[in-house]
């Protein structure tokens, strides 16, 4: 299946079928004259809409491809939730690859994209070029796990776009805490679509919460400092928020001190994630992805 859409003369639409039947999604910034090609996954609860802003200071030189993972945005819900995890989402990125005839690429990879982006490398090294990973380590903060379970899968509709920007302030201030009201609805429009009835409601299926209850999940490896410290032979750029509660602090230093050639950035005044808006992790992100 290659259904395509172009949207607004910015990205077209890709539609492919993986080999369990699902039919996902992903974004196609096209470039004729692109250097590389660029892959961009997100965390566990967003979409391809989260890279809207990086992209435009990409797409000048490089191909993007930002996905819906399954049970995000326009990708199927899964019938059966256990196969809400890193090893099906990396197989379904092989696929894409595979489907598009990429043969390499760079990756960015917010949170658990980040968590992929690993995989991804760790797996077939020879076709990953660099990592881009936002905010997230080989280990998962425990304040910040609990945070998460405790918002994921709630309530999924709102009243209005403005109750669903409140809803979205509401869970996510204690990492933006400098958001304007404005931001607050750029997050929710990427976060929301709108239902038959015209109601925002959240653009994931809320059984992906049964993965991530525990430390143990499947979705959240309890110790990857042997897959991380198997990548020191790949461009890597670590970028952590400064206020994040899932990578950090002392596992961030200790990333930089066992991998002296990783490139790392600390983005101030915000918490888990980064959004990828903020001018210094641009610059870096820009910088970086030239170096190689």
């Amino acid at each position: 299946m290659d259904s395509k859409k172009t949207v607004d003369g910015k990205y077209t639409d890709i539609y492919y079928k993986v080999d369990d039947g699902l039919t996902l999604h992903a974004r196609d910034y096209a470039n004729p004259h692109a250097i590389k090609t660029i892959l961009c996954m997100h965390g566990l609860t967003r979409n391809a809409a989260d890279f809207e802003t990086i992209v435009d200071s990409l797409q000048k030189n490089y191909r993007v491809i930002t996905v819906d993972q399954r049970g995000r945005g326009l990708s199927d819900w899964e019938t059966d939730s256990q196969r809400y995890s890193p090893v099906y989402y990396v197989r379904d990125m092989w696929q894409l690859l595979d489907h598009l005839s990429i043969d390499k690429v760079a990756l960015i990879g917010t949170s658990m994209g980040g968590l992929m982006a690993m995989l991804m490398a760790a797996e077939r090294p020879e076709r990953i070029q660099g990592l881009v990973i936002n905010d997230i380590g080989p280990e998962v903060a425990t304040s910040g796990l609990a945070r998460i379970i405790n918002y994921v899968g709630g309530r999924s509709e709102a009243e209005s776009w403005a109750a669903a920007a409140a809803d979205t302030r509401d869970v996510n201030a204690i990492c933006f805490p400098h958001y304007t009201d404005s931001q607050w609805m750029t997050m929710a429009r990427r976060l929301y679509r709108e239902n038959e009835q015209g109601r925002p409601v959240l653009a994931y299926d809320p059984a992906i919460s049964s993965t991530i209850q525990s430390e143990e999940s499947a979705s959240v490896p309890s110790n990857l400092w042997p897959l991380f410290h198997s990548l020191k032979a790949m461009p890597m750029l670590v970028l952590r928020g400064e206020l994040s509660d899932l990578l950090s602090e002392s596992c961030f230093e200790e990333m930089k001190s066992s991998m002296p050639a990783m490139r790392s950035v600390e983005v101030l005044g915000v918490g888990h994630a980064p959004a990828l808006d903020e001018p210094e992790a641009i610059d870096a992100i820009v910088k970086f992805l030239c170096s190689f």
